[in-house]
């Protein structure tokens, strides 16, 4: 029998979709289980039988249980982007960050909250907090991308990628500051967004790109 024949009478190949949809749904039962027994009380093979998966199809699709949070930060992180993105030049940053929160569906505030308890958890889980640095640091070219266009300037101009890491810093010390806090998601994110928009509006802030 050849290669092909034994690939048709196997499983079909997962989408790219299905993959991230499938890696989502274990990052969402992992943060659930992380929060209700500690991350050195959860195992690998808890998380997976939470999930419906095998620990097969877990540890093929993430490195470590700690890594499991990946996908429920970064979907936020990505979520956040796309509201800098679709920001009006016209309107208040904090302003369209309410309206763009306000009308975001329960799954995107569930993930929201999600990402918050990561953070707060990763005070003390160093496996935790390395993740949470890591989707940082590569989220800053994205910034920069959408930082960029505003400025004139292409996104690797050094102006524009210390911007795009002064807007990391903003985002991260915010995120501190609303896992802090605790509680009620929308009642934590109406209290901090005022201050983030502060802190983003003035990085977003330009003077005409130097000729």
């Amino acid at each position: 029998m050849t290669v092909d024949q034994h690939a048709r009478r196997g499983r079909p190949p997962v989408s790219e979709e299905g993959r991230r949809a499938q890696r989502t749904a274990i990052s969402r039962e992992a943060v659930r289980l992380f929060r209700a027994h500690g991350v050195s009380a959860t195992s690998g093979s808890a998380i997976s039988a939470a999930a419906g998966v095998s620990e097969r199809t877990l540890w093929r699709l993430f490195r470590s249980k700690e890594s499991c949070v990946e996908p429920v930060l970064s979907t936020t992180i990505e979520r956040f982007r796309l509201a800098l993105r679709s920001w009006p030049s016209d309107l208040d940053l904090g302003e369209h960050l309410r309206v763009t929160s306000a009308s975001a569906p329960d799954d995107v505030r569930a993930d929201l909250e999600a990402a918050l308890a990561v953070v707060r958890l990763s005070r003390d889980e160093p496996g935790l907090r390395a993740v949470w640095l890591v989707l940082q640091e590569r989220a800053e070219p994205t910034f920069a991308d959408v930082i960029g266009p505003r400025m004139g300037l292409p996104p690797d101009a050094p102006e524009v990628r210390v911007r795009a890491a002064m807007m990391n810093a903003a985002l991260r010390v915010a995120a501190d500051a609303a896992a802090d806090d605790g509680g009620d998601t929308d009642l934590v994110a109406d209290d901090h967004r005022p201050r983030l928009a502060a802190a983003l509006r003035a990085v977003t802030t330009f003077s005409d790109p130097p000729r």
